[in-house]
């Protein structure tokens, strides 16, 4: 939400910058629109600083209206200049949907539209040395579910990078021990014609609700109703 709030705030800017280079050919009542507007704009910044987007985002829109009211009525002509959020990327198991899982993609998502890819089940059988306790299938539906999730898709079976050169991301954000070398992931996307994508690593889990990780629940199944 903080991304897209400071997106909306700077392609106001970008008009206000506009309607300012015209005030000369407004009349008194007109040019008060345009001050009010700024006066919105202001208030949005001020609600962004102190985290209440909400209301940062309707004081902007105020402004975006006043703005363009006047660019409809022919009085300035503004170009609105609308930026794409970024695209961020993350893939994974997600095999036991977990509070963990939930603040990643929440945290993750805070850097632009989020994207998931979810790994197939012979892959991630082939990477843990265990089955998967909930099919592939499933798991993309639920991963797709979250809220902060824009898209949710399968990896290739075969080639690992195969989606993320589909979806272009601008960040991918790696796990704390996810096993991708980042150097070498930058290296690769590049050659396959996708330079500048920044990668980041998590330097750690969020654990701060529990189960922390699909290890934990089956733990717990096992010592609940297996008796071990």
């Amino acid at each position: 939400m903080e991304d897209r709030v400071k997106l909306y705030i700077r392609m106001v800017e970008n008009a206000l910058e506009q309607a300012r280079g015209q005030l000369s050919s407004l009349n008194e009542n007109d040019k008060k629109l345009v001050e009010l507007a700024e006066l919105y704009l202001q208030d949005s910044k001020y609600y962004l600083e102190k985290k209440d987007y909400a209301t940062a985002l309707a004081t902007v829109s105020y402004a975006e209206g006043l703005l363009d009211s006047l660019n409809l009525t022919g009085k300035i002509k503004i170009e609105w200049k609308r930026e794409k959020p970024r695209r961020v990327l993350v893939a994974g198991t997600f095999d036991l949907l977990h509070p963990g899982h939930i603040r990643f993609f929440e945290e993750a998502s805070k850097l632009g539209d989020l994207y998931v890819i979810v790994a197939r089940d012979v892959n991630s059988e082939r990477t843990k040395k265990r089955p998967v306790v909930v099919p592939e299938a499933s798991r993309v539906y639920m991963v797709g579910s979250v809220r902060f999730v824009k898209k949710a898709v399968l990896g290739d079976e075969q080639d690992i990078l195969k989606r993320v050169l589909e979806i272009k991301p601008d960040v991918i954000i790696l796990g704390p021990d996810q096993g991708v070398d980042e150097s070498w992931l930058k290296k690769e996307l590049a050659e396959r014609g996708l330079p500048g994508v920044e990668v980041l690593r998590l330097n750690k889990r969020f654990n701060e609700l529990r189960p922390s990780s699909s290890r934990e629940i089956i733990e717990t199944v096992k010592k609940l109703f297996c008796g071990d």
